[in-house]
């Protein structure tokens, strides 16, 4: 029987004469501190659910939830756990784990947290929006403790058993039990809510494309600027006076106004069919924002041109490693992405 050699520098196992291989394996340590960033976001999100009063509540049924951005994050968990449940079986576990990450670190830590800070923090909340708002909190953790098992098992177990201290009975769709990997996997398919989905959903695209064009064309950080609704439906005017507020303070959007027209030297957004614009005039100079993104756009088109001759040479395909063969699509990947980008903020400028 030959004997199996670890190469513990590069943390490369091979079998002797057989799996041998001629280069070092790199450790993408950035991967690694991404990994180490999601387990610390997940616990300070328990931290700050425990600061603000955020505790299971005996008898609660989420079912019976009114705020439209407490139905929107028990549907997105919906979404969630359809898609973990169907990539597991199937052994696509990439897609499994894709669909936990986005639930957690974008919808739940990055955006429904933020959005329910004024009815967890703010003066003058109804008391039972405040009361169900924390009871949603404490469920959804409680939920993405068990989302996440099977990924992470040791730091849900961990929140699992902190919040067995809490006192509250757990009333779970998983029953009471003393460990995650004992619960039931969670049937949320009855709390789809498409128009939760499409009210918040909205904000969320809208904040986002604003901070995008924001970046795109170089508004100052600290900077202001109105926002522009352009013959918005009926319902999306509901929806964005709403939540103006929010919007005002996340997207650094000095004021909302409706008009039949863009208004000139504005920046166009659309947004799920809806068009916004960001009036630019006196908050950055336009001529030389676009001299800037001209330039940028000459240099990827040098960029790409470089790594297409490269990729496109029968010599350095062979030759290359393929680590460095993978680095320059990346690259170009890269450049052709950082192009669209700047494309787009030129059309938005014209």
């Amino acid at each position: 029987m030959q004997k199996h050699k670890t190469n513990r520098r590069n943390g490369e196992a091979r079998e002797d004469g057989k799996t041998a291989q001629g280069r070092d394996i790199k450790l993408a340590t950035n991967r690694v501190e991404g990994f180490r960033n999601f387990a610390t976001k997940i616990w300070n999100a328990a931290r700050f659910a425990e600061m603000n009063g955020c505790a299971r509540v005996a008898g609660f049924d989420p079912a019976q939830v009114k705020l439209p951005l407490n139905r929107w994050i028990l549907s997105e968990a919906a979404t969630a756990a359809e898609g973990i449940a169907a990539g597991i079986p199937s052994f696509k576990f990439n897609e499994a784990a894709g669909a936990a990450y986005r639930f957690v670190w974008n919808q739940f830590c990055d955006w429904y947290l933020e959005l329910a800070k004024p009815v967890l923090q703010g003066e003058g909340v109804d008391p039972a929006d405040k009361a169900e708002t924390q009871a949603i909190v404490a469920h959804v953790i409680d939920l993405i403790c068990q989302l996440l098992h099977p990924f992470m098992p040791f730091l849900t177990e961990e929140l699992w058993a902190q919040k067995a201290g809490e006192g509250a009975a757990r009333v779970l769709s998983a029953g009471d039990a003393s460990l995650v990997c004992l619960t039931r996997w969670p049937d949320l398919a009855a709390l789809k809510d498409e128009a939760a989905e499409a009210e918040i959903g909205f904000v969320v695209d809208l904040i986002s494309d604003i901070r995008s064009v924001r970046s795109e064309v170089n508004v100052p950080a600290g900077t202001q600027a109105p926002l522009v609704l352009v013959k918005a439906s009926p319902a999306t005017r509901a929806t964005v006076e709403a939540w103006a507020p929010m919007i005002e303070r996340l997207a650094r959007v000095s004021a909302i106004t409706f008009e039949a027209a863009s208004p000139a030297q504005s920046a166009q957004i659309i947004v799920r069919g809806e068009v916004a614009a960001l009036p630019l005039a006196g908050i950055i100079d336009l001529e030389v924002e676009r001299s800037r993104l001209t330039k940028e756009l000459a240099k990827l088109d040098q960029d790409i041109a470089t790594v297409d001759r490269k990729l496109g040479n029968p010599d350095f395909m062979a030759r290359a490693p393929d680590e460095i063969v993978e680095e320059n699509r990346e690259r170009k990947a890269a450049a052709e992405a950082r192009k669209l980008k700047i494309a787009e903020a030129l059309a938005r400028l014209s």
